[in-house]
Order: C-alpha cells, then sequence, then structure tokens
C-alpha cells in the first residue's frame, strides 16, 4: 500500500484532500505545519491559517477520517525563509509574494524532507491545481485546476520534475462548491470554515504596521517625485508602496497617480500616468520552465 502525507491546514480543501487520499485506499497520515503562534499577536482565526484553532480542526477531521495526525513545528524555517523575506524586500523597494516562498521552501522542501523520511511515496496538498505526465516528452506538466475561480497553479511555479513525480493535487478536477459538499456529506466540522485571506502572519493593519514591529523602526518620510524629477509632494515611507499602486497616495489630482518606482537609495517614490507604467521589455529572474528545456 503506498503512503501519502497529507499537508493539512485546517481548512476545507486540505482536509477533503485527506478524505480523498483514504477513500484511494493509501495509507494516509495527516500533517500541519506549525509555522508561527498567532494567538501571540492577537491574529483572527477568520482571516488566518496555521493558528491553534485550525491545528484544533486538522486534528478532528483526521480522526473523522480515520488517520494518524501529527504537528511539525516549523517556526524557524518559516521566519527565515520567509517572514525575513518579505521584510527585506519591501525595504529594498520589491514587492514579494510570501505565499510562494512558503510552498517552495516549506511545503515542498522541508516538509518534503518530513515525508521521505516518515517513508512516504507522496505528499499531498489542497490546492486547486494538477499534475500531469506527458508520455511524449517523458516530463510531468504543470496544470491550472479547471475551477478558474481558486486555480492555485501560479504559486508553484518553482516545483521541480521530482516533485511533481511525487506529488498528488486531488482537488484539481474539482470546484470549490463541489468541495464544501464533499466536506458536508463526510460531517467535516470545518465544511462552511471561511477561506484564510491575505497575507497569513499580517496582524490586523497593514504590511508596513507589520514590518515597523517586526524590525523594531520607524522608516522616514521622503518626496513624491514625477519621472521628471519634480516634486509632487511627500510620501510617508517607503515601505508603504509598490509598483502600481494608485490608492493611499494623498495626492489630489484629476487625473490618478501610480507608483512606478520605489527608490530606497534616496528614499524616494517616483509617480506616474496610467501610461507610463506600460513596457514592452520584461526581465525575468529565478524562471523554472518546469515541462520544457527552452522557449
Amino acid at each position: 500500500m503506498k503512503k501519502a502525507l497529507v499537508a493539512m491546514s485546517g481548512g476545507v480543501d486540505s482536509s477533503v484532500a485527506a478524505v480523498f487520499m483514504k477513500e484511494n485506499g493509501y495509507d494516509t497520515i495527516g500533517v500541519t505545519m506549525k509555522l508561527y503562534d498567532n494567538e501571540d499577536i492577537n491574529m483572527s482565526r477568520e482571516k488566518t491559517c496555521c493558528s491553534l484553532s485550525d491545528i484544533e480542526d486538522a486534528r478532528s477531521v483526521a480522526f473523522n477520517v480515520g488517520i494518524p495526525y501529527y504537528v511539525f513545528n516549523f517556526k524557524a524555517e518559516f521566519k527565515e525563509m520567509v517572514i525575513d523575506k518579505f521584510v527585506n524586500c519591501y525595504k529594498c523597494g520589491m514587492t514579494p509574494n510570501p505565499c510562494i516562498d512558503c510552498n517552495r521552501y516549506l511545503k515542498f522542501t522541508e516538509l518534503y524532507r518530513r515525508a521521505e523520511a516518515l517513508g512516504c511515496d507522496v505528499i499531498v496538498t489542497g490546492h486547486y491545481a494538477r499534475v500531469k505526465f506527458d508520455e511524449n516528452t517523458g516530463k510531468y506538466q504543470l496544470l491550472k485546476g479547471i475551477d478558474d475561480t481558486k486555480d492555485q497553479s501560479y504559486v508553484l511555479y518553482h516545483m521541480t520534475q521530482e516533485q511533481l513525480a511525487h506529488t498528488i493535487f486531488p482537488l484539481g478536477e474539482y470546484t470549490k462548491d463541489e468541495i464544501r459538499e464533499i466536506a458536508e456529506k463526510h460531517h467535516l466540522v470545518n465544511a462552511a470554515k471561511h477561506d484564510s485571506q491575505d497575507i497569513c502572519f499580517v496582524q490586523h493593519g497593514t504590511y508596513a504596521d507589520f514590518i515597523k514591529k517586526t524590525t523594531g523602526k520607524d522608516y522616514p518620510a521622503g518626496e513624491f517625485i514625477d519621472s521628471a524629477g519634480n516634486v509632487l509632494g511627500r510620501h510617508k515611507g517607503i515601505i508603504f508602496y509598490t509598483v502600481g499602486q494608485h490608492k493611499g497616495l494623498g495626492i489630489s489630482s484629476e487625473e490618478p497617480w501610480y507608483v512606478k518606482e520605489v527608490r530606497p537609495e534616496d528614499n524616494t517614490v517616483v509617480l506616474c500616468r496610467s501610461e507610463e507604467l506600460f513596457t514592452s521589455v520584461l526581465e525575468a529572474a529565478d524562471v523554472n520552465l518546469i515541462s520544457v528545456d527552452r522557449i
């Protein structure tokens, strides 16, 4: 019998993934990654994952399904690989995506290693995505989930052929409504639970509030300038802004201004009109083509 490790966040998606694996004859174990202590920073259950209440929900589902359940402590790894990177990106004028880093470095690196140590054949998550083996090329493909409103394949762009060969996304062929119906049919405690929203570790307030609290530093105000260097006004600190932003700038104008560039080197934020945001050139790094050798 093949053995499956299911990453269980306490939400309905990963819970139904565990149900699917058990019903399909896998020797299934459920695991929650403890990434940080929500309650210590007053996070609400409804808008985050990985809280103590989420762990209890996951444990309840595992008991209902009849599978063993464990909690692994990855708080140190999460701080180093996700939170610290998030903070440093904003300080450098960039816009991070911590969900991608969490999947890349926690679920499909640290948890993947634990799965191997436990003798598991596959790792399973509740992502709305699909894996397909192309017999013509001999390679695995990462495909979107069939529910366009819930597709999560974009946060998995980093996955390697080895990881895809040992990963199952059982929800990829279903819609969210169908998953909730299945959860209700199995009387899962979290069948009607709200989806987690926004960045899981950012408490009530803005990203900038979180960064200031985490670093213990204030980020000084500076100048808004246009592309020609003309001063348009004052900003409240570079960590409050990201490229493409047009709300919350505090500049009165008939035509909206947008953030074109954040310059930490001189503490300025460059604003422009909508048409100046567009470009015919894209420079990309850390590209993973997954199923082809070249474009």
